[in-house]
């Protein structure tokens, strides 16, 4: 008994940072997406550690599973701008950007600010827009601004790019360039629901009579609260021994054998955000080696790419990934 009451004691701590504010946002938007989205629990958890970190995201996966609706439900919880972007292989940057346009009045030409300039923005089918137009989001995914006739123009925080593509069909489609995958904080697969889910997806639909999803959900954050909500998840502790954690795991991406590409700096720094915010959402204001492991597969997925021989022999990201954090001594 008094082994027991010794152990309460040592799992029990006070935090330094009041999160309960916090936690409550995130149950608040939990509960407004469950209303509409059965099951994706994880899809809907990174989305909101991706909103937290500061990031942005790539959903893949087949037609139909929710992900173009999911990020327009997600927006509609934010009290925050939102625009979507139908990307086509037609589409120019300017299209996305914006263009300097000629004043008649005045004889001067205006900037005409295009749908990028927006809080939240889903892209919708990445893949199917030229290398040129992909490559107009280099600059506003990494610095939040873009430059037109030698002009800055920067974004409203908070930013976001939540972006859609289809692994299976890859006619009319363009690879994503490496240097872009780096800039999404994670990417995330979404899978086929369960049975029981989807019987669950079935009676729901029925049960709105036609209403629009959008209709159901509320918002319950603002932009002020947010960036509150952010400042907090950056004085987030994380032990030195940990950043060594995140350290060797990615530098054995670099020199892997199955591995033909390791990741950045950019990923090192992807995961620790990533995981201040997952333990803000779990209510404590340190991290632990359980947050790392979470996100490394989203982290890192996107950022490596197999040897051909490796590809060739059916392995993937996911499992190179759990032989090196196999291989990486957990700190305690």
């Amino acid at each position: 008994m008094e082994n027991e009451e010794i152990r309460n004691e040592e799992i029990t701590f006070e935090n330094r940072i009041p999160l309960e504010d916090l936690k409550s946002s995130v149950e608040s938007l939990k509960a407004q997406l469950s209303k509409i989205i059965i099951g994706q629990e994880k899809f809907i958890e990174l989305l909101i550690v991706g909103l937290l970190a500061d990031g942005h995201v790539l959903i893949e996966g087949v037609p139909g599973v929710a992900k173009t609706i999911t990020a327009k439900l997600f927006a509609k919880t934010l009290r925050t701008d939102f625009s979507r972007i139908q990307f086509t292989p037609d589409l120019m940057p300017s299209d996305v950007l914006g263009t300097s346009v000629l004043n008649a009045k005045t004889s001067d030409f205006e900037f005409k600010p295009g749908p990028i300039f927006s809080n939240i923005v889903l892209i919708d089918e990445i893949n199917r827009a030229p290398a040129k137009t992909q490559a107009a989001l280099f600059e506003v995914m990494e610095e939040r601004q873009i430059t037109i006739d030698g002009k800055q123009h920067r974004m409203q925080p908070p930013f976001m790019v939540i972006a859609t593509q289809n692994p299976i069909e890859q006619e009319g489609t363009y690879a994503l360039p490496e240097a872009q995958l780096d800039r999404f904080l994670f990417k995330i697969n979404v899978d086929y629901p369960q049975m029981d889910e989807e019987l669950m997806i079935l009676q729901t639909h029925h049960e709105r009579q036609g209403a629009a999803p959008q209709t159901k959900i509320e918002a319950v954050l603002d932009p002020e609260k947010l960036q509150a909500l952010r400042s907090q998840i950056q004085s987030i502790r994380i032990e030195q021994k940990l950043l060594k954690y995140i350290a060797e795991i990615v530098s054995k991406t670099r020199n892997h054998p199955h591995l033909y590409l390791g990741a950045s700096p950019r990923a090192s720094i992807a995961i620790m955000n990533a995981s201040k915010a997952v333990a803000a959402v779990e209510g404590r204001d340190f991290v632990i080696p359980e947050d790392i492991k979470k996100v490394l597969e989203p982290v890192l997925g996107h950022r490596i790419i197999l040897s051909p021989e490796r590809e060739m022999e059916g392995s993937t990201t996911a499992s190179v990934i759990e032989m090196i954090t196999h291989s990486v001594e957990i700190p305690r």
